[in-house]
């Protein structure tokens, strides 16, 4: 799949505007999450799933996008935009997402179940990006590295701000608080043929042509292993969708991989360089990050001239 180089007027690059600031902090838990790309597939496609449980946010999205019929499209910018809100230059992050909110303003519907929908719904905004963090964080701390509650709290209270410019009222705050957020509203989940045409896609390989199918598959599986059990029933997901175990060895240590090695191409290396950062920022030890963070901000302003020797 080719590269995505314009998201709603924005021309795709990390790298600028020189030092203008992301809505998340360089030594934020999220960009250290969100910089894996093994995980973040986990995650964007558990997200899916959580989401198409609710027959209003399914039927928006399959009746009012391209999904149907260009789901590995829509899934690339729905990527770009969770990475912009993370690493991108603020201005940016905030012109994408009016942008992205003045198309929803326009969605909306009636389930084949009768439900009125609407996409700017703030208890379907806030249902979305709930599942966004619940994916990302769960994916990572389940295949890459362990996180402590510290951690977990941090990550949350992170997405805040981004949401906020989404039109999200209410964030969970841990991953407690997002289950009990989801037992409000999985009386309503169910089952539906969409949701395995949407799994169908990522497990057969058509969704990274080029990529071993049998590890797509697994991604897929992997997904599916971080839902939560209720949700993962109410879906029909049985045991066919099971991570097996050389399946989970195999997700591991792609994911391992992807914390040793640095993409310096990437959004979050490109990130980092436009903040005075060395592109492989990320992926030093937390102890040479720090102190890079540290000469960064001790540095001397550009055109600042030396005090004079003595």
């Amino acid at each position: 799949m080719s590269e995505l180089k314009k998201y709603l007027g924005w021309e795709v690059d990390f790298t600028v505007p020189a030092g203008e600031p992301a809505y998340c902090e360089a030594d934020s838990v999220r960009w250290m999450v969100f910089k894996n790309p093994v995980t973040s597939v986990i995650a964007g496609v558990c997200a899916v799933l959580l989401e198409f449980a609710d027959d209003r946010i399914r039927s928006g999205v399959w009746d009012h996008s391209v999904f149907p019929t260009d789901p590995i499209g829509r899934g690339q910018r729905t990527g770009t935009a969770a990475m912009l809100g993370v690493y991108g230059p603020q201005s940016a992050a905030r012109r994408v997402i009016q942008g992205i909110t003045n198309m929803h303003a326009r969605v909306e519907g009636k389930t084949p179940n009768g439900r009125d929908y609407k996409a700017l719904d703030t208890e379907l905004l806030n249902w979305v990006a709930a599942t966004a963090t619940y994916g990302w964080f769960t994916a990572y701390d389940r295949f890459a590295k362990k996180l402590t509650k510290e951690q977990e709290l941090r990550f949350f209270a992170e997405g805040e701000e981004v949401g906020e410019l989404y039109g999200v009222t209410y964030s969970p705050k841990n991953v407690d608080d997002f289950y009990a957020m989801m037992g409000s509203l999985e009386d309503d989940f169910e089952a539906h043929p969409i949701n395995f045409e949407f799994l169908e896609i990522i497990r057969s390989g058509r969704a990274a042509p080029g990529f071993p199918v049998w590890m797509q598959r697994a991604l897929a599986h992997a997904s599916i292993d971080i839902l939560p059990p209720s949700v993962r029933k109410v879906l029909g997901l049985g045991k066919e969708f099971d991570l097996t175990f050389l399946e989970r060895t195999a997700v591991k240590a792609a994911a391992w991989a992807a914390e040793t090695i640095p993409a310096k191409n990437s959004a979050p290396a490109q990130a980092s360089e436009r903040l005075g950062l060395p592109r492989d920022f990320l992926w030093k030890s937390k102890k040479a990050q720090a102190r890079l963070l540290e000469a960064r901000r001790t540095a001397k302003p550009a055109g600042e001239a030396a005090p004079a020797a003595t």
